[in-house]
């Protein structure tokens, strides 16, 4: 009975996108205990396109039962009334709603898998990190240093000597580690690898234990052997879904030029792949964390970089904070229109009133004209202590998993998001749906 039922709440998340079968015939098995026999588990996969029903705003979403657990968690009041009002929905889906990394809440990051489920959930955008292989092809990962913690490669006796870092066990207080990255091996050889629930274990003394560090509000229901994507594939795949997209230049962790490959052209690359397909640039929020790439799109490709978001991690100390407040309207001239911070960022507590308002950066933004968007929702865990990074600057009113309801009417009604990244999109789209985002 219980197979039964996870696998039909995996149908009802995934229906509409064909999942390709897989074929194991790789060597080892994977570590974490809920994975099994891997191997080459995706070789030969081709995500099709065309998957799924066209026309994507008429299609059934389903948002399952956490966003009524956290309205029913919520502190009495109008904002939780009008959340349980909208209960029965009806649900639709949102471009507010950015999809990060897919659901990486339950399934495995940049993954077919964990696209479908963002889809299904009424994520209007969703979102590919993408990163450069050996033979300079673009790739879905968070990182290009990863794979040692999101796929199987560890595992795989054709491939792990292959990492920058082969496994080193723990010992004598040592944690054990690992360092395997996308530019190691070739498309070809990615496309051998299975995405699993990013995590490790430190403590590990052998590669099965080390694969197996999942946190603890994640789980490995769904993590059996994830279809990894090349960057075309993923704009197949959504085009198909006629969703939008907004892939993330990852800042490489080799030295560039790599073999000859320089940041530019690795910058432009991303961008021609859209152009290759047709994509219309309005469709398209191409994103860095590094302002020289905001500016080369600005510069060189217009259409595409009048929709560029520069995510400013300045925000992450004190002296960062104060300095990205005061040089928004720097920004703002020299062209860039979107912002994105982390979203603690962006509120503060009143300490008149106890209320979460607006931070100074937020407001600044503001002033200088600049569109926010913000991430990432759903990263937490539990919030009964007062949340982690993302609520440090109102962790004094946190004290349950509905806050984070609260903090998000802050962010649309007196903020101004125009767009929210989420590790579970079904949150968001409750909210949105209710609100007619």
């Amino acid at each position: 009975m219980h197979a039964l039922l996870a696998s039909c709440l995996f149908l009802s998340l995934v229906s509409g996108a064909i999942i390709p079968k897989r074929t194991r015939t790789g060597n080892g098995s994977q570590g974490n205990g809920n994975q099994g026999n891997q191997g080459n588990g995706n070789q030969g996969n081709q995500p099709s396109g065309n998957q799924g029903n066209q026309g994507n705003r008429s299609f059934n979403v389903q948002l399952g039962p956490r966003p009524y657990y956290l309205v029913d968690d919520m502190d009495e009041g109008p904002l939780k009334e009008k959340l349980q009002s909208c209960s029965e929905g009806p649900f639709t889906v949102s471009d507010f709603v950015m999809a990060h990394r897919g659901a990486p809440l339950q399934f495995p990051e940049h993954t077919l898998e964990s696209y479908s489920a963002a889809r299904r959930m009424g994520a209007g955008v969703i979102e590919c990190d993408v990163a450069f292989t050996n033979d300079k092809q673009l790739v879905c990962r968070h990182a290009q240093c990863d794979l040692h913690t999101t796929t199987d490669i560890l595992n795989r006796t054709d491939l792990a000597d292959k990492c920058t870092t082969p496994f080193t066990p723990a010992t004598n207080g040592t944690s054990a580690k690992a360092l395997c990255c996308t530019s190691d091996i070739t498309q070809a050889e990615f496309k051998t690898l299975c995405g699993k629930m990013d995590g490790s274990n430190p403590n590990a003394t052998t590669v099965a234990e080390y694969l197996d560090g999942t946190p603890y509000f994640r789980t490995d229901l769904y993590s059996t052997c994830g279809t990894v994507l090349t960057h075309n594939e993923y704009i197949d795949l959504v085009n198909g879904w006629d969703l939008k997209f907004t892939p993330e230049l990852k800042t490489p962790e080799v030295e560039m030029p790599f073999q000859g490959y320089t940041q530019q052209q690795y910058a432009q690359d991303m961008i021609d792949a859209y152009k290759n397909a047709g994509i219309d640039p309005s469709r398209v929020w191409a994103q860095s964390f590094l302002p020289d790439d905001i500016f080369y799109w600005i510069d060189n490709e217009p259409e595409f970089g009048a929709q560029a978001v520069y995510l400013d991690s300045r925000v992450d100390t004190v002296q960062g904070y104060a300095n990205a407040t005061t040089t928004l309207p720097d920004l703002a001239a020299r062209g860039v229109q979107i912002v994105a911070p982390a979203f603690f960022a962006l509120t503060k507590v009143d300490n008149a009133t106890g209320a979460i308002v607006p931070s100074e950066y937020a407001l600044a933004a503001k002033a200088a004209g600049l569109e926010i968007v913000t991430w990432s929702f759903e990263r937490s865990g539990w919030l009964k202590s007062g949340g982690d990074y993302y609520y440090q600057y109102v962790k004094s009113v946190i004290n349950n998993d509905g806050d984070m309801y609260n903090v998000l009417d802050v962010l649309v009604q007196q903020v101004g998001i125009t767009h929210f990244f989420s590790d579970w999109p079904a949150t968001l789209t409750y909210y949105a749906s209710c609100f007619g985002l």
